[in-house]
């Protein structure tokens, strides 16, 4: 896996394609690592000509970790937040943006189109907003504006993030513990087939493990507050995905999102949960190639059909 300096920190990166092409950089969600984003949507971009660069946030995968920070009480930054007491977070969500330009500027990128997904989605908003100059277009996939007075997670969503596994020395039961996860946060319309979603966990866990990173990320999001402002900044093409199914992020901030950004495009999924799952991968490939194309004709039925015809990616 390759790597820069960049930061201050080390960023693993892959990049596929041909570097001549568009950059597209791909910015993860919550504990989520580069391989989370979906192969077949990363070769479907590099299919349309673009060059795709995804990394490691901070604090994850095999990036810097930030164990000089001690893990953080999740209890106690979730009570500051309700009451709006000062967080005391490791880093912000500004400096994983800092990440972000500083990874383009190691690999000598001056501008790409940036997609996040989740608290990738919130990282690419202030990137988008402090780095005007550096961004062709912004896709803020299932993610919020950390507006307080938000809904938040129904119940159920928020019992299965706070529940970890009977034990963690036990690799089935921590699988069998994520699994439960994705399946209570994921698209009720389009489940990932099981064998899948295992497969990507145990990829995840061979891969890295970092607990006490995923903590400090939480507390970064909490810590970092209300983006509005920046949002109402942003002045390049902006597309907001969301899913009419989201339990964890629900609907209500995708639309806030796209309110807040000044001629922004939603795009709402019905069925769709807060994952990527295989079934939508066309849509979502067909929705950001209009987008990144600059062709924001509403009606994608006809790229999709393109694609599905050329036997490209079908589930």
């Amino acid at each position: 896996m390759a790597t820069v300096k960049a930061n201050g920190i080390t960023i693993s990166y892959e990049a596929s394609g041909n570097p001549r092409d568009t950059p597209v950089l791909l910015i993860m969600g919550l504990g989520m690592q580069l391989i989370a984003w979906p192969q077949d949507l990363v070769d479907g971009l590099v299919e349309q000509g673009y060059y795709v660069i995804r990394y490691d946030n901070r604090d994850i995968g095999l990036s810097s970790k930030f164990d000089q920070f001690r893990k953080p009480n999740l209890m106690l930054a979730y009570l500051k937040s309700l009451v709006g007491w000062r967080q005391s977070p490791a880093y912000t969500l500004h400096d994983m943006a800092d990440d972000a330009r500083g990874l383009l500027d190691a690999l000598g990128i001056g501008r790409a189109h940036v997609v996040g997904a989740s608290m990738g989605g919130m990282i690419a908003q202030i990137f988008a907003s402090r780095f005007a100059g550096r961004t062709l277009s912004l896709t803020s996939i299932m993610s919020s504006s950390g507006r307080r007075g938000l809904p938040g997670p129904t119940s159920a969503a928020r019992a299965a993030l706070m529940r970890g596994p009977a034990n963690t020395a036990d690799r089935k039961a921590v699988i069998d513990q994520a699994v439960a996860v994705f399946r209570t946060i994921g698209s009720p319309s389009f489940p990932t087939p099981e064998r899948v979603l295992r497969g990507n966990i145990e990829r995840a866990l061979n891969r890295s493990v970092n607990p006490a990173g995923i903590a400090r990320q939480m507390v970064a999001i909490v810590a970092s507050g209300d983006r509005t402002p920046l949002l109402r900044k942003i002045a390049c093409p902006a597309m907001v995905i969301h899913g009419a199914a989201d339990p964890l992020v629900p609907l209500a901030c995708g639309v806030d999102t796209a309110e807040a950004i000044p001629g922004a495009r939603l795009e709402v999924i019905e069925g769709m949960g807060h994952d990527l799952p295989p079934q939508l991968i066309e849509r979502l490939l067909a929705l950001l190639d209009n987008h990144l194309r600059g062709n924001m004709t509403p009606d994608i039925a006809p790229l999709i059909a393109r694609r599905a015809g050329s036997g490209t990616h079908q589930q």
